[in-house]
């Protein structure tokens, strides 16, 4: 049987149960998205390779120890354990921290259609204008813009990960969008 046909629920069970590699499967599907989350949060490559071994080293307690309990949910709970350690390395360091997307992180789809950008130069340059338009945005709404565009996660895992009501994920969504338009519109960015 070929792992990588799997489903996570599938993979943490033969994990759970001995098979080492389906451990390696889960954590080759999610990775990337997992460590960028990181990064989008302490802006420190060193610092999110760290957060990021410490976050599957969690996660792999967990399991082992047998307190997952799979709901289909693996990315949002593996993001929600990541998200955690960050924010208890801030507490301990007590610094404040803006969110930043990586280079290259396309969410300029917010604005229009994904084919907005035909060349690949014009598009580098609309993914570090945007980036640093979200860098510009309360911390708060930052935050949910990324974990809804970039980590996929619902309003109600927003909600649960960072301590607020839905409707208080949704709002700062919807006033991150509203200044985000505003900023293009007066920075006079063409997004095409």
């Amino acid at each position: 049987m070929q792992l990588t046909r799997l489903s996570d629920a599938e993979l943490i069970h033969a994990y759970t149960h001995g098979n080492e590699h389906a451990l390696e499967v889960v954590i080759n599907r999610y990775k990337d998205k997992i460590y960028t989350s990181i990064f989008m949060v302490v802006k420190d490559k060193y610092l999110a390779e760290d957060i990021f071994q410490d976050a599957f080293l969690k996660i792999i307690k967990t399991m082992k120890d047998g307190r997952y309990a799979e709901q289909g949910k693996f990315l949002p709970w593996a993001i929600r354990v990541a998200h955690n350690l960050c924010m208890d390395h801030f507490r301990k360091t007590r610094q404040s921290v803006a969110v930043t997307l990586p280079d290259g992180q396309d969410i300029s789809y917010l604005f229009g259609p994904s084919d907005m950008v035909a060349d690949g130069i014009e598009k580098r340059e609309v993914h570090t204008s945007v980036r640093k338009l979200v860098e510009g945005l309360p911390y708060e709404q930052r935050e949910v813009i990324v974990l809804r565009i970039y980590a996929d996660l619902s309003f109600k895992e927003i909600s649960d990960l960072t301590g607020v009501s839905i409707n208080t994920a949704l709002g700062r969504m919807r006033y991150g969008l509203i200044n985000l338009r505003k900023l293009i519109t007066d920075k006079e960015l063409v997004l095409r």
